[in-house]
């Protein structure tokens, strides 16, 4: 499932995952699942039609990746698959961190990580600051809503209900 909140000039994807890392680092081999969170920037589309009409959205470039991921062999709550992408380059993540916060607290990690949207945006390069600053108040005034959003879906993925079967494009 793949559910998106969108706050004017930025996103927060939250996607259920089953990966199979085709080049994976030694250790990591074997398919894992959990949940993948995004922050994106929403692209400004011309208007189009009457005031009444439907507009076009698009989420599109990817600022940093957070996988909360646990190897199958291991099973739901080992959290051994953990890790965050802090930079991404034209949608292509960086190398895999492993931070022990994430594992302790994944959920308090991330709701921290998110907390200062902007700071994210200076940290990624994304010009024009300014323009971000009402969407990244709308954020993180709804950080209580992600969050929870990403624990009820991780909490789905343990139960079996989600990423029961290879994420399509992976």
């Amino acid at each position: 499932m793949l559910s998106v909140f969108c706050f004017d000039r930025l996103a927060v994807t939250v996607r259920d995952m089953y990966f199979i890392d085709p080049d994976p680092i030694p250790g990591q081999e074997g398919a894992e699942r959990g949940v993948r969170v995004e922050l994106r920037l929403v692209e400004p589309q011309p208007w189009r039609g009457s005031i009444y009409a439907a507009q076009k959205l698009v989420v599109d470039t990817a600022l940093l990746r957070v996988d909360l991921f646990e190897s199958i062999e291991r099973g739901p709550g080992s959290k051994d698959r953990m890790h965050h992408h802090p930079t991404m380059a034209d949608n292509e993540p960086g190398d895999r961190v492993f931070d022990e916060a994430i594992v302790a607290e994944p959920l308090g990690w991330l709701r921290e990580r998110l907390a200062d949207p902007l700071a994210l945006l200076a940290a990624a390069g994304v010009p024009g600051l300014a323009d971000y600053e009402e969407s990244a108040a709308e954020l993180t005034a709804s950080l209580p809503y992600v969050v929870e959003a990403v624990g009820t879906n991780l909490d789905r993925v343990r139960a079996g209900e989600l990423a029961l079967t290879r994420t399509r494009g992976t």
